[in-house]
């Protein structure tokens, strides 16, 4: 049997703090979402000025990355090169660039998603935070 790190309390918070000093530095309004490898939410940041369908989406962007074990930008290249049979797949709401897995010895333990600006930008927001954990590459 294998052991698996988890995301605890103070990862969350340490995600969601740096995610957000990132933001504010750009002066970018966005919701960051963190969810455990399951997909369930463990924390979420809606910073002011924010459009309220952000806290929708971010947390499906991150739910995307968790189940799906892969940068959430993967399944909407997916559809945009032509697979729309792909928008049918179960669980997987956020199919938008903004959602990074987190993995631990190659294994993901979560994710972070984000939204409220540009794709890419909500990508960098999300790699600011967890970058924060200061996992190997």
């Amino acid at each position: 049997m294998k052991s698996k790190a988890v995301l605890q309390e103070t990862d969350v918070h340490a995600i969601l703090t740096a995610a957000k000093a990132f933001a504010i530095e750009k002066k970018w309004a966005v919701t960051i979402a963190v969810v455990d490898d399951g997909g369930h939410l463990l924390g979420l940041s809606r910073l002011d000025g924010v459009a309220p369908i952000s806290a929708h989406i971010a947390p499906a962007k991150a739910q995307t990355a968790a189940l799906g074990c892969r940068a959430s930008k993967i399944y909407e290249d997916i559809i945009n090169n032509g697979r729309i049979a792909f928008l049918s797949a179960p669980l997987f709401e956020g199919m938008l660039e903004g959602g990074l897995p987190i993995t631990v010895d190659g294994q993901v333990i979560g994710a972070v998603g984000v939204s409220g600006v540009q794709s890419p930008e909500d990508a960098q927001i999300a790699q600011a935070g967890i970058a924060a954990l200061n996992l190997p590459n």
